[in-house]
């Protein structure tokens, strides 16, 4: 089942921390916080027609890509562009920033982890969907099947069944990250959005 420890557990930390000279221990507390951040962020985004079709494709791209198995294989321009798109044209910098602010972590390590986790993030979600049936992205962005489920699958549930949208991403996060700066992100992130929170 798909879920936040199954995508914290496919991701290599030793290498990440490795290839941005970083302490493996806060490569791994950020990469904590970011995760459900990405995963909620996706989540708002699906619930937007048209924009569950682009996620489905992004993320079926990037499993076929194998960057789940190479996960450094990503270009970071196209780990930028990827931020960009899901959090409403802020760039990476904007984004961290701005996460930064709500206590998320270091602002450099913050910036150099977003377009690295991004691919994976998505990556994984691909994995998800092409290990389940094939369904048109319409039935997948209904909330009924396909991408709404393995969202929520990973946010533990908590988006599925069409709950999101009557859920704030503070609540969301607030849930998944504990407490007050889970919900300190997610209304930062409300207003990254273009205030879908």
């Amino acid at each position: 089942m798909a879920g936040l420890d199954d995508l914290f557990a496919q991701i290599p930390i030793q290498e990440i921390a490795d290839k941005l000279g970083a302490d493996s221990g806060e490569v791994n507390n950020t990469i904590q916080t970011l995760v459900p951040v990405l995963v909620s962020s996706l989540s708002q985004n699906a619930q937007e027609s048209g924009q569950a079709n682009t996620i489905v494709d992004a993320a079926t791209n990037f499993a076929a890509q194998g960057l789940l198995d190479n996960a450094l294989g990503g270009s970071q321009s196209e780990g930028q562009q990827l931020i960009a798109t899901i959090f409403g044209g802020n760039d990476t910098s904007q984004v961290a920033s701005a996460l930064s602010g709500a206590g998320a972590g270091n602002n450099d390590l913050l910036q150099r982890l977003l377009p690295i986790l991004a691919p994976i993030v998505l990556a994984y979600i691909g994995k998800q969907l092409t290990g389940q049936k094939a369904e048109p992205a319409q039935e997948q962005a209904s909330g009924g099947g396909g991408l709404a489920d393995v969202l929520g699958g990973i946010l533990g549930g908590m988006t599925s069944g069409g709950g999101a949208k009557n859920q704030s991403m503070g609540s969301i996060l607030g849930n998944a990250l504990g407490g007050k700066t889970g919900e300190a992100i997610g209304s930062i992130l409300g207003g990254l959005l273009g205030g879908k929170k």
